[in-house]
């Protein structure tokens, strides 16, 4: 709800010292959970820089300029370069990128080339939640997810990487059919423009930050020193153009979205603590096979829908990890694609509703939610079974 704009963290952090103060958490455990999140917080932060100043350089820009000369007005086309632009952008730059950076992109190519917004702006959200599922940079349940595996970046990667397409494959084709009417609209000539200048500085410095996170966990070091390292080149680089302030790059990190996340993860270990984990534990399947994956998978969708996706996987991460992790995994996989259900399920989702409201463009509960009743299990369902195989090869 946002009451008079305040931020996350105006309620949350208040709720964190109410926590500690009656004793639901102690002071110890408290301090335990910030010290955990601390790393994943700081590789968020560096990642929300990173994204702001590739739009600063005009990645988006130039991304709009090719999905346009790609569709030239055919809306099947246009929706292909969508999810191909959303999946690689929200892997590589996390989901936040995808909502708050591609959807005024695709709002204003679906414009220009004269089609109708609805498939591929309804692609923004839902390719931020399926396609954050391949790296740990992709979304923040990822972080948290990579953090308790015990993974590599590497083998994560790998691991998620058939999940991740299979996926995604299985999404475009729900979207062919369920916008089927949207997308046979015939669209006059389109208006592509002129070509925007390709910022090659801005894909260097990504291509080495993803190197970057490569080379650090082989050597047992903290992604976040990579990210940090691509941040701070960009933003010193737009600083340096006088293109930023000192300012703006601390507003890029989000950093009442940071406190945000530090106390709702002490609120949600006080929860925990008192009761919920008991309660968890006894719901969840035991074992690593096929029907416990898609049973933790199903609980883990579920759950994200009834109190959102970041505390779901805060409450479920601990009860999981002792089971190694595949168990962490199929979490992460009912956390990224169970949110497409609803509006509440990730904070993403709201945000892209706020952003598509402010486009002028009505969002029908109903449709949103006929589309995830048959998205999420389509994608879901294959996606644990590509992730058992994933687990059994390799």
């Amino acid at each position: 709800m946002r009451p008079f704009g305040w931020p996350e963290a105006a309620l949350a952090v208040p709720a964190a010292c109410v926590a500690v103060a009656t004793g639901a958490i102690s002071l110890g455990h408290a301090r335990a959970e910030a010290q955990q999140l601390g790393p994943v917080v700081g590789f968020l932060a560096a990642v929300l820089v990173l994204a702001h100043f590739c739009d600063v350089e005009g990645l988006f820009q130039a991304c709009g300029a090719w999905m346009a000369r790609r569709a030239r007005g055919r809306p099947v086309r246009l929706l292909t370069a969508v999810f191909a632009l959303a999946s690689a952008i929200t892997a590589v730059l996390s989901l936040d990128a995808t909502i708050v950076l591609l959807t005024p992109v695709v709002f204003a190519t679906a414009a220009r080339t004269g089609v109708r917004p609805k498939p591929h702006v309804y692609a923004c959200t839902h390719l931020s939640n399926t396609a954050s599922l391949l790296l740990p940079v992709s979304n923040l349940t990822n972080l948290l997810a990579f953090a308790a595996s015990g993974l590599s970046f590497t083998r994560f990667a790998v691991l998620m990487a058939l999940p991740w397409l299979v996926a995604i494959a299985a999404e475009y084709v729900v979207f062919r059919g369920f916008f089927a009417r949207d997308l046979a609209a015939s669209a006059p000539a389109p208006d592509t423009g002129e070509a925007p200048a390709f910022p090659v500085f801005a894909l260097v410095t990504v291509a080495c930050t993803l190197a970057g996170f490569v080379v650090t966990s082989t050597f047992g070091v903290e992604p976040a020193w990579a990210a940090l390292a691509g941040a701070l080149v960009l933003a010193g680089r737009a600083l340096v153009r006088r293109r930023a302030t000192p300012l703006t790059v601390v507003r890029a990190a989000a950093p009442a979205f940071l406190a945000f996340v530090l106390a709702l993860g002490i609120v949600v270990r006080a929860v925990v603590d008192n009761g919920l984990a008991d309660a968890l534990g006894h719901l969840l399947p035991a074992g690593t096979g096929l029907p416990a994956l898609l049973g933790i998978a199903a609980l883990a969708g579920l759950l994200a829908n009834l109190i959102n996706n970041l505390p779901a996987v805060l409450v479920l991460l601990p009860l999981t990890a002792p089971a190694g992790p595949g168990a962490v995994l199929a979490v992460l996989l009912g956390v990224n694609l169970g949110p497409n259900l609803t509006y509440a399920g990730s904070l993403a989702t709201l945000l892209w509703r706020r952003i598509v409201h402010q486009h002028e463009h009505e969002v029908d509960l109903k449709e949103f939610t006929r589309l995830g009743v048959l998205a999420v299990p389509a994608t879901l369902v294959p996606a644990v079974v590509a992730l058992w195989g994933a687990l059994q090869i390799l």
